[in-house]
């Protein structure tokens, strides 16, 4: 009897219990497996995935929702990816259809490749931005910044989910709230005893991802970059949005090196929601 084709197998909501078949198709695509970032995503958000008749999934990815549960304000679609013996066969595209259908309504974002990017744009998102790739071991030096940073404490959580809230538009407290657990350092810049940011730097294999990075303007930025990676050991890596120019000219010359760039792509709305002068890096490309 012929296995039935991955095409026709159906599309199911994936759960924690897959985090292994899902870091299994990362690898597969070459890709690092992740499974810090899968446990978070598969938890905070919602996965698609279709089944392998073989074992595994031959296509994945993970939807996150932010604002009222009842009425997302905004979704992030992230870690799509399609095993590569079912890979130019409309899996992905499938999926994606899928996924989007079931949004409805509600405003999708998500960062593309260049490998990605036709498919996105073939199924009506538009590119609405770009963010730069860069990654390295910081080097310290030049004035030592004004800006006050700590480490944050649980008394901090309320201040930064309000100030998360005002940045990126819409309420993101099921993620944000794990990030104490998630990330390896979470701090805050501080004037007068008000939060005016804060960053988080989490372990992803051989380096740690700098993000969420919100804050008052550059140099709060700046002073959150440089107090994480002086309190966490290897190469960071970040993904920043290059509008940010001085911000991006500063980790350069502090030795993070441009890796590639993303294109920030939406569906169902002409651009993100909140204040993009203070976003300056988002939690993870997969997430938003």
């Amino acid at each position: 009897m012929s296995t039935p084709s991955p095409a026709f197998q159906p599309i199911r909501r994936l759960t924690p219990r897959d985090l292994s078949a899902c870091a299994d198709l990362s690898e597969n695509r070459g890709w690092p497996r992740e499974e810090h970032k899968w446990g978070l995503l598969l938890t905070a958000g919602t996965g698609y995935g279709i089944d392998d008749p073989d074992g595994g999934l031959v296509t994945a990815c993970v939807v996150t929702s932010y604002g009222p549960q009842d009425r997302p304000a905004l979704t992030a679609i992230g870690m799509v990816l399609v095993a590569e013996r079912h890979a130019r066969q409309g899996v992905g595209r499938r999926l994606m259809r899928h996924v989007v259908a079931e949004l409805g309504t509600t405003p999708v974002t998500l960062h593309a490749t260049p490998y990605g990017r036709p498919l996105y744009e073939e199924l009506g998102f538009k590119t609405t931005g770009r963010a730069e790739m860069v990654r390295g071991h910081f080097v310290p030096g030049g004035p030592e910044s004004e800006v006050a940073t700590r480490a944050a404490t649980a008394e901090d959580l309320t201040a930064i989910l309000r100030l998360d809230e005002e940045v990126f538009g819409t309420d993101r407290t099921h993620m944000i709230t794990r990030l104490p657990a998630f990330a390896d350092q979470l701090r805050v810049a501080e004037e007068d005893g008000r939060v005016i940011g804060y960053a988080a730097a989490w372990p992803n294999l051989d380096n740690h991802v700098v993000g969420p990075l919100i804050a008052r303007d550059t140099e709060t930025a700046k002073a959150l970059i440089a107090s994480l990676a002086a309190h966490v050991d290897g190469p960071l890596r970040t993904d920043i949005d290059v509008r940010h120019e001085e911000l991006l000219a500063w980790v350069k010359e502090r030795g993070l090196a441009p890796t590639g760039f993303n294109a920030v792509m939406t569906y169902g709305i002409a651009e993100l929601p909140g204040d993009w002068t203070r976003r300056f890096a988002p939690l993870t490309v997969a997430a938003g």
